[in-house]
């Protein structure tokens, strides 16, 4: 369902939700990216696994074992059904999904690591392919897949099989990337079109009514990020917004910087058969996943650089500014309407498109 907060949300509401309940049910919006996964992690996993590394609340973490190069170390786990979809399959998505996060930090992704859960009955023509995807995936991204595990599971319990990736990388010299570093006067870009990719998983499962021509946008962003950093030093924060979409990206970024962000309505590319799909179904494409796109904050004075590196390479050719850091109001997005007022945009709140990533 389309998310969206009211002028008249207060600070409080939205950038403290309500605390996790003793005995709360875990529910599909749990794992959906969004307000319900921040009360989990912030009500259960933070306290019992606090470090600073952990507590920085980037996709991946920040590490150094004495005086060696920094390392950027993720985990992910893939989930999504069905296993092929239009641009894309559970084993691309794995391998995708994880160099993206380590890239994040600014690092160079080297490494992964594989774990299959496997459903008693899958055949190995299926697997087959998938492995082969993944394969062709961490090729085209340069990283080597160098330890695994395998387990099966009885008939019924996985849905064909369920994918954990890791992934390790040195951070890139001189990058001091993160969360916390947006800064008032930095430019928001945007790599692409936003909700390619859970309009492509949604219309695979049959369950739209209708045929929308979408395919996902997965695709390993390494090179992007690597030319970004080449081109500049004055990139403070790179995110890719899958669960939860763009929004509650931005709102991640606003809170754990203590800035806000104010989007312009008109600059955020939609393509038009995902701008049909989502009015059908009563779906803001700001809360929609992708799993090819990212977001850099920027210094204003570096953008028009960092803009022309990301316009020369493939997954960075539609790029383009959709907002600013700005002072006030702290931790909190807005967008500038086609009309010239403002409303809040907040966080998803539940989950709107569960099992696509």
């Amino acid at each position: 369902m389309k998310r969206q907060a009211s002028e008249s949300a207060t600070i409080q509401e939205l950038v403290c939700p309500i605390p996790l309940q003793p005995n709360e049910q875990i529910v599909l919006g749990h794992g959906s990216g969004g307000r319900l996964m921040h009360r989990l992690i912030e009500g259960l996993f933070l306290p019992a696994f606090d470090n600073p590394v952990l507590r920085a609340g980037n996709d991946a973490g920040r590490v150094a074992i004495g005086n060696d190069t920094p390392m950027a170390v993720s985990t992910d786990s893939h989930v999504v059904w069905p296993l092929f979809f239009p641009g894309g399959d559970i084993g691309r998505l794995a391998v995708c999904g994880t160099v993206n996060d380590v890239s994040m930090l600014g690092a160079d992704p080297r490494y992964l690591t594989a774990s299959f859960i496997l459903e008693e009955g899958v055949q190995t023509d299926l697997l087959r392919k998938v492995v082969e995807s993944m394969q062709a995936a961490a090729a085209e991204a340069g990283v080597d897949i160098i330890a695994g595990d395998t387990k099966v599971v009885e008939k019924g319990k996985a849905d064909g099989l369920y994918i954990t990736t890791s992934g390790f990388g040195p951070i890139l010299p001189g990058s001091e990337i993160g969360g916390n570093k947006a800064q008032p006067g930095d430019r928001v870009i945007l790599s692409g079109t936003v909700g390619d990719h859970g309009i492509a998983v949604l219309s695979a499962r049959g369950e739209l009514g209708f045929t929308a021509q979408v395919r996902s946008d997965v695709a390993p962003l390494n090179q992007l990020v690597r030319a970004m950093l080449a081109a500049s030093d004055g990139i403070h924060v790179l995110r890719d917004p899958t669960r939860g979409g763009l929004a509650t990206s931005l709102n991640e970024i606003a809170r754990a910087s203590q800035v806000g962000i104010v989007l312009e309505e008109g600059s955020i590319p939609v393509r038009p058969a995902v701008q049909s799909a989502c009015e059908m179904l009563g779906f803001d494409p700001l809360y929609v996943a992708n799993e090819g796109k990212l977001i850099a904050i920027v210094e204003e004075q570096h953008t028009e650089i960092v803009m022309e590196a990301m316009r020369g390479e493939r997954y960075g050719e539609e790029s383009t500014i959709i907002g600013a850091v700005t002072d006030e109001p702290p931790g909190r997005v807005l967008m500038k309407t086609l009309i010239g007022s403002h409303r809040v945009v907040d966080e998803l709140s539940g989950e709107m498109l569960p099992r696509i990533c």
